[in-house]
């Protein structure tokens, strides 16, 4: 299998940590019963800590759509190389610290692992913008 792939498998597994992490929190907020229910009542705001792992969660699930078409792009077209593997591991432990650093608030350097993240997927997609 294609490291790219691989890379992407590990991108999906990211996907449902950042899912059962603010749902975990969410949860703890408001309790099971609102987890289990419906969910149709209206709820007090969010606590500063399980909105930033929820706000993370969706720009995870904003930008992974960019990782998949990047990733299996480059092995549809036989553009992989070492480079797109680089880049997708660059993507894949950018995104890994972004989710902690998001979390517990720390500003300027989750910004710039999402920098990070942004220049490992430029470089899984570069190759397809060669003819």
């Amino acid at each position: 299998m294609p490291v790219e792939l691989k890379i992407l498998v590990w991108g999906v597994v990211l996907l449902l940590v950042h899912i059962f992490a603010a749902a975990h929190l969410k949860t703890r907020q408001f309790g099971p019963r609102w987890n289990m229910g419906a969910r149709d009542e209206t709820l007090p705001p969010l606590r500063p800590v399980v909105g930033r792992f929820v706000r993370a969660q969706a720009n995870f699930q904003e930008t992974f759509p960019i990782a998949i078409v990047a990733l299996i792009g480059v092995v549809v077209a036989g553009r992989t190389s070492e480079w797109t593997a680089l880049g997708g591991w660059i993507w894949l432990g950018a995104r890994v610290a972004y989710l902690p650093l998001y979390g517990v608030g720390v500003p300027m350097v989750r910004t710039l692992a999402y920098a990070v993240s942004l220049v490992g997927l430029a470089m899984v997609l570069t190759p397809l913008f060669r003819g």
